[in-house]
């Protein structure tokens, strides 16, 4: 099959959106296929890029402010319309509603191509990282929370990460006409084991080797909630000698060093910044316990993966999270923004080895279930089945 993916966030973007549509183009041009990604630039100019075994098209773009390492394309669809017609794809899988997404949006139907799209966007995505616009927050979330539903009722057939996540937007009794199913993000579990870092990984990141280890990793932006995290620290420092591992990047990172310097705690926690695809991996082995304190998931890649390192986790109660974070089985949920509850959480898990060891291999079990070998066959069904439909 010849496959056009397009989306607004991409590598080297780091978030949820950008990962998983590059692991879907790596992973279909591994199968076999012909696969295309219509993508912002980088530079602000358009180019065209090989990644591996495919090809990347970047469209024109100027800088968003609010979003880190992001640039976006404000009027692309000339050059959408020139690239589908070019590349004259059986299929389009549109990761976002954004301004390539309604550009493919509208080439898909004026072609006659199939439009398959994935949503993996919140509005919280985007407005807690406008702290100008709080007052109003509100309206405008219920403003963006029906137009993503309207943009992917439009396509021939709509994806979402969790049945938790079409349980959020209101979509559970499907009486549209259009198909609507949960597809994991999957991860690739060979990647993804239990063992031990490297002690040259420990030594570059001044990493203690004798503590608990609390372990973060994805963006540092506000809508992730980290400096619950900070304040739940603090508690658990007042009853153990641990340390916080902060892996990743982003818009909040500043105010988060911040609030750890003033809190006193600085020299108990490691920020490593932007680190590459090979460390995460090794990075995700270091923690004793994983933790994500951000309500505004439709999934969890990187919880996924700390799962598959076999580690319990720590989440809070919101949405999705609880189909990953099985309270008591593999983790605990805590209500959201309570760091006194995350904290004690944390504690239970980090002071018994034996709890910590038994959640660990519940953790494995649950992320076995979700192998991204499986998410790409589930797609390529997906896209064969619309096309026979079309043809």
């Amino acid at each position: 099959m010849r496959i056009l993916i397009a989306s607004d966030l991409y590598w080297p973007v780091i978030n949820g959106v950008a990962t998983f549509s590059r692991n879907l183009a790596i992973g279909l041009a591994d199968r076999g296929h012909d696969v295309m990604v219509i993508a912002p630039s980088q530079t602000g100019k358009k180019y065209t890029e090989l990644d591996g075994n495919y090809t990347i098209v970047r469209t024109a773009t100027v800088i968003f402010p609010f979003y880190q390492n992001f640039r976006v394309s404000l009027s692309p669809y000339r050059e959408v319309k020139k690239i589908i017609k070019e590349f004259r794809p059986d299929v389009i899988h549109a990761q976002s509603f954004i301004m390539i997404g309604q550009a493919v949006m509208r080439y898909s139907q004026k072609f006659g191509i199939p439009l398959v799209s994935t949503n993996h966007a919140m509005p919280e995505n985007l407005m807690d990282n406008l702290k100008m616009l709080a007052p109003v927050s509100y309206p405008i979330k219920y403003v963006m929370k029906k137009y993503i539903v309207r943009f992917n009722l439009k396509t021939d057939y709509f994806t979402m990460p969790t049945q938790s996540a079409i349980d959020m937007f209101d979509l559970s009794n499907n009486k549209f006409n259009v198909p609507i199913e949960a597809v994991s993000n999957g991860i690739d579990l060979s990647r993804f084991s239990v063992g031990k870092a490297s002690k040259e990984l420990y030594k570059k990141y001044n990493i203690p080797i004798n503590k608990p280890i609390i372990t973060f990793v994805g963006r540092v932006d506000a809508e992730k909630h980290i400096s619950v995290l900070i304040h739940a620290f603090i508690h658990v420092l007042a009853e153990v000698d641990a340390h916080l591992l902060i892996v990743g990047d982003g818009t909040d990172l500043m105010n988060i060093k911040e609030l750890a310097n003033v809190s006193g705690v600085s020299d108990k926690i490691t920020f490593t910044g932007r680190v590459t695809d090979d460390e995460i991996v090794d990075l995700h082995k270091v923690g004793t316990v994983f933790c994500m304190p951000s309500p505004a998931e439709l999934q969890s890649i990187v919880m996924l993966e700390a799962m598959a390192s076999g580690k319990p986790v720590v989440a809070v109660d919101a949405g999705p999270l609880k189909e990953l974070c099985q309270d008591k089985r593999n983790g605990l949920l805590c209500e959201i923004d309570n760091d006194k509850e995350i904290a004690n959480a944390l504690l239970k898990i980090i002071t018994d080895p034996k709890l910590c060891k038994t959640m660990g291999k519940e953790s494995i079990a649950i992320a076995n279930t979700h192998n991204f070998e499986h998410t790409l066959k589930r797609f390529e069904e997906i896209y064969t089945s619309l096309i026979n439909v079309k043809n």
